[in-house]
């Protein structure tokens, strides 16, 4: 009989979140009611905002000690009392970490049908490019930031996964200049490769100041800030703001795991707003699900065409779970960070 593997978190989380908030424990399968299906995780996700739903305010449910640690998947029905779903039906649900969850579509766990992608396409991109990470690209971007042709970008976490999608939908839409913020070498590579046209290596010191070498790479300022790290770079972006620029609060992934709350950094050029007469927002994406559908289609279509890239960093191992969340916050991973659980070849 299968157990159901699972993930908890044992304490709050103080400073950098660690495989020692969790604990691994079996518990039975969960039995079905009418209208529910089982299903099991083929692929989870791990996000920044994970982070963030371990401390109470948060837009999602606090997890607290004793709870199944929350991640958004890719899972597959085993079993079902209910229509929606048979047997072998894939599906992306809020499924945790966890071999298996029960949802009736309805409830937290929210188990919904892969959205239509490209022929050929693996289902674990619908946790990239054709899930969260690329919607989340795409109305930050277009509809938070307002982006228009010939505007000039700027893109905080240029090479992860949202940020890399963010800047090549810039390229597609016509801004005159896309310029990337990021660490290392290899992924100051890769952001060239998928076209923004400079990048910022925040962590190569030569040429001064991050800030310096901000403004260098953006002599004119910038008319839309992206931002997916806050602290220092967010400082420096505010003060490139051309008139009535924009900045979209995607994440402060630099400020998430702080030792206390006072050691949080806030952007102390606020007041720069004023001269600029520009805006910061702050979003979340599900504000935007009636728009999904064409959301999706220009994702697809721009995919098949080639002019959309999603560079995944595939983990295995249930074993490797926390350490992989931990991945997120030091820097240490490439791309979209996912963790595959299911031996699975499946292709759509």
């Amino acid at each position: 009989m299968p157990v159901n593997r699972q993930w908890k978190l044992t304490t709050p989380v103080v400073g950098m979140i660690g495989p020692e908030h969790y604990e691994s424990v079996e518990a039975p399968l969960p039995s079905l009611k009418e209208g529910e299906a089982l299903f099991k995780t083929m692929y989870l996700s791990f996000d920044p905002a994970q982070r963030a739903w371990l401390t109470k305010g948060s837009y999602m449910k606090q997890v607290v000690p004793g709870d199944v640690m929350l991640a958004q998947g890719v899972v597959r029905c085993v079993e079902s009392k209910t229509p929606k779903f048979k047997q072998g039906d894939l599906a992306v649900a809020l499924c945790g970490w966890q071999d298996y969850c029960v949802s009736n579509g309805k409830d937290q766990v929210g188990a919904r049908r892969l959205p239509a992608m490209p022929p050929g396409c693996s289902p674990s991109l619908t946790l990239s490019v054709f899930g969260t990470t690329g919607l989340t690209a795409y109305f930050g971007l277009l509809s938070v930031a307002r982006m228009k042709a010939g505007d000039v970008v700027l893109v905080s976490g240029a090479a992860g996964a949202t940020g890399s999608i963010v800047g090549q939908i810039a390229k597609i839409m016509g801004a005159s200049r896309v310029v990337g913020i990021a660490g290392g070498p290899k992924k100051c590579a890769f952001c060239r490769e998928i076209g923004y046209d400079a990048v910022v290596d925040y962590k190569d010191a030569a040429g001064g100041s991050i800030a310096q070498r901000m403004r260098a790479a953006c002599p004119k300022g910038v008319d839309v800030f992206f931002d997916n790290v806050g602290g220092e770079q967010l400082e420096a972006a505010l003060l490139l703001l051309r008139r009535h620029g924009r900045v979209a609060l995607c994440g402060g992934i630099s400020q998430y795991n702080p030792s206390k709350p006072s050691d949080v950094q806030g952007p102390k050029t606020y007041l720069s707003l004023i001269g600029s007469a520009a805006s910061m927002t702050g979003f979340l994406v599900m504000d935007y699900v009636r728009e999904y559908p064409r959301a999706l289609k220009d994702l697809a279509q721009w995919y098949q065409a080639g002019k959309l890239k999603q560079k995944e960093d595939i983990r295995t191992g249930f074993s490797n779970i926390p350490s992989t969340l931990q991945q997120l916050y030091t820097s240490n991973n490439f791309g979209k960070l996912l963790l595959k659980l299911e031996d699975s070849q499946a292709k759509l």
